[in-house]
């Protein structure tokens, strides 16, 4: 995490973990509504299970934040690869993020060559 928040403030990002706001068993369709109401965050996740729970998908879309989730692949990856597909798509994440619809949701795929849009407001 403080890795990618260097890589994130090199870009004039600022990132935050989840847990610098919201205790650990706080439940994601909570800490998704109240950052939809907080402000221009941007959701980055290692969990594409919001993506598929109807009530936190529909949160998550609710919600109005662009959103970011690790593909399920993400998981079968050692650390060191998981590592280095990161550095290798931050840049594509920031990018991505700065540009799209707000609001909209991409899976970010471990092997692929283009992030996944799976929302579209």
């Amino acid at each position: 995490m403080r890795a990618l928040a260097v890589l994130a403030e090199v870009q004039r990002h600022d990132l935050h973990h989840l847990r610098e706001f919201f205790h650990a068993d706080t439940k994601d369709v909570d800490w998704i509504r109240e950052l939809g109401t907080d402000g221009e965050w941007i959701i980055i996740s290692g969990d594409p299970r919001i993506t598929r729970s109807k009530a936190e998908r529909a949160a998550w879309q609710e919600s109005g934040l662009t959103a970011f989730f690790f593909a399920d692949d993400w998981g079968t990856r050692g650390f060191w690869k998981q590592a280095e597909a990161i550095v290798h798509w931050w840049p594509i994440v920031v990018l991505e993020a700065d540009r799209c619809a707000k609001g909209s949701g991409y899976l970010v795929p471990v092997k692929a060559k283009e992030l996944k849009l799976i929302y579209s407001p």
